[in-house]
């Protein structure tokens, strides 16, 4: 890659579109396939639609405060400069967003190693899930310390090569299934009869996760070409691109592999499936698949919260050590937060990480609508949709807490005791930042 006459500007569209895809196609897909299986079966596609369109209205709130404040610090900042006269705010939506960044960034690495060991005699072994899943975030740490060129030609490579991979494997999965499209419908047809409205919205509620990556654009506006042009079209296209490869892995899956199967796998609920329909050969690449794509959403996570975290820290809502950059990479910030998630991965399971990254993000979304609603005309943004943006975000999280309260009451209080936890933090660093 080239400068460009602004200066040192590495990233263009396919590394940006990268980067967001990168974040995306990670854990997402294979991590939600068996939970939404289990849930409303063979509507897991329509699920993928919905949160697929929640996912678009929240970008669309942050695409234009993107556009207007041009701020690597992207949530915290938007925050921060919508609500100048309240430091706590800015401290809280901080500590929320980073820490919803690092829950995913551990739900990634779980993933890869779940589909690593899964066709060894150490696929049921937690701890060696553990071990692994810590080793795959020590190396992306140490590839982002190194470079941010670097970091983005292996990005390109892995995230192409994984869509070409993931491809492959949905058309396989499709040819090979022993299902046909009249029989799909009817399955559809046979499960719309017994799942509700309300829980397709709460599996589409869970899925957003598996988007959020697209954020991580904005936390590369000083590193990018062209801004004004390549912010939007990155994370639009990049959305898109992600609900088509997520329908199309699932229509493979649900038309190749029993739902039954899909279910009793859900840490690698692919992998098991495939080599049941198809043999050794079809649970090898998607095996390959994934390890590729939870690579790539490792990578990229660690590149765009990092530097979120370390223009946190700066502004003296984080602890100092993690503003420290090196050539302009945030070194303690990437070092750190791969240590946070390696802590999280040691004391959680897969479904409390996911969920808590959901909560997460639809809420840090959800305050991103309404800064947007509040200076709407600054950022000329749409009253219609930043409202629907609004309404949409909210009752995701309402229809994920509502879940939780009823179906796992212990989990929701150990996610409630977190947020008060992070809650606490930023409030006494925002107390610091008054004196």
């Amino acid at each position: 890659m080239e400068k460009d006459k602004t200066g040192n500007k590495n990233l263009g569209l396919p590394e940006l579109v990268a980067i967001a895809l990168g974040g995306m196609v990670g854990g997402g897909i294979f991590t939600i396939l068996g939970i939404s299986a289990s849930m409303i079966g063979n509507l897991t596609p329509v699920a993928i639609i919905v949160g697929g369109m929640i996912a678009a209205l929240a970008a669309y709130s942050y695409v234009k405060l993107g556009l207007y404040y041009r701020d690597e610090g992207a949530t915290y900042s938007f925050y921060k400069k919508t609500y100048p006269s309240s430091p706590f705010s800015a401290s809280v939506i901080g500590w929320f967003v980073i820490f919803g960044y690092i829950s995913t960034l551990a739900l990634y690495a779980y993933t890869f190693s779940s589909y690593a060991i899964s066709s060894t005699a150490y696929a049921e072994n937690v701890w060696v899930r553990k071990i692994l899943a810590i080793g795959v975030i020590a190396v992306f740490a140490l590839i982002n310390s190194w470079s941010v060129n670097g970091m983005g030609k292996i990005e390109d490579f892995m995230v192409y090569t994984k869509l070409i991979v993931l491809a492959i494997i949905s058309f396989v999965l499709m040819k090979s299934g022993s299902a046909s499209f009249p029989t799909f419908l009817e399955g559809v047809a046979r499960d719309a009869e017994h799942a509700s409205y309300i829980e397709i919205l709460l599996v589409a509620s869970l899925t957003f996760v598996a988007y959020e990556g697209f954020q991580l654009v904005i936390n590369a506006v000083n590193e990018m070409k062209q801004p004004e042009k390549n912010i939007p079209r990155a994370i639009y296209l990049a959305i898109a691109l992600a609900i088509l490869i997520y329908v199309v892995i699932s229509l493979g899956a649900l038309f190749s592999i029993p739902l039954s199967d899909l279910i009793k796998n859900k840490e690698f609920a692919l992998a098991s499936g495939a080599k049941a329909a198809i043999g050794n050969v079809g649970a090898y690449m998607v095996i390959a698949g994934a390890l590729l794509a939870t690579s790539s959403a490792v990578s990229g996570t660690v590149f765009g919260s990092s530097r979120q975290a370390a223009v946190i820290a700066k502004d003296g809502y984080f602890p100092a050590i993690f503003a420290r950059r090196n050539n302009n990479i945030p070194v303690n910030a990437i070092i750190g937060m791969s240590a946070m998630a390696c802590f999280l991965i040691l004391i959680g399971g897969l479904e409390l990480i996911l969920e808590f990254g959901s909560i997460t993000f639809l809420l840090v979304s959800l305050l991103m609508a309404l800064a947007n609603f509040r200076i709407r005309e600054k950022t000329d943004s749409s009253v219609f949709w930043t409202v629907c943006s609004i309404v949409g975000l909210a009752l995701g999280t309402v229809m994920i807490l509502w879940y939780e309260l009823t179906h796992k009451p212990f989990q929701i209080v150990f996610i409630v005791l977190l947020y008060g936890v992070l809650t606490a933090g930023a409030w006494l660093y925002s107390k610091r930042i008054k004196k």
